[in-house]
């Protein structure tokens, strides 16, 4: 997942980061003294992009405006740590218990859908709001409700 962050400067800064998906809930861990999370801390405005290639040579992939804010719950690390042994039981820990880490919850507002086959791409985006916590997205383009977990 490629994550961008809004500098102080204005400039923008993105980085690839490994991530956990909890329905449409993302989580990534950064260091405590990391410019990220100070960017993070000062504007929690993100944009993410995750893709993937298909077996037929196109791509697909989904483009997001998010807010992000620092995991502080020891319980919900607990449980987000739990999830990932049950995805990846050769994993370690997802967010170890030492104060040099931080893990960071990214919370889709925009999704877009991209699919890109034979030099053309469709996009479809879905403005969640705070509908992401009943499930319910609306088409950006088109107005009708979609599924997206």
């Amino acid at each position: 997942m490629s994550i961008g962050v809004n500098r102080p400067d204005g400039w923008p800064q993105v980085t690839t980061v490994g991530y956990l998906n909890d329905g449409l809930n993302l989580y990534f861990v950064s260091g405590r003294d990391s410019q990220k999370l100070a960017n993070v801390q000062a504007d929690d405005r993100v944009s993410v992009s995750i893709h993937c290639d298909t077996e037929l040579g196109g791509a697909v992939g989904v483009s997001m405006a998010a807010r992000a804010n620092e995991v502080t719950d020891a319980g919900e690390v607990e449980r987000l740590n739990q999830l990932m042994f049950k995805r990846w039981p050769a994993v370690s820990v997802y967010c170890p218990a030492t104060s040099s880490v931080v893990l960071i919850h990214v919370k889709p507002e925009l999704i877009c859908a991209i699919a890109a086959s034979g030099g053309r791409s469709r996009t479809e985006c879905f403005s969640l709001g705070n509908s992401a916590e009943r499930g319910e997205q609306r088409s950006a383009k088109t107005g009708r409700k979609a599924r997206l977990s």
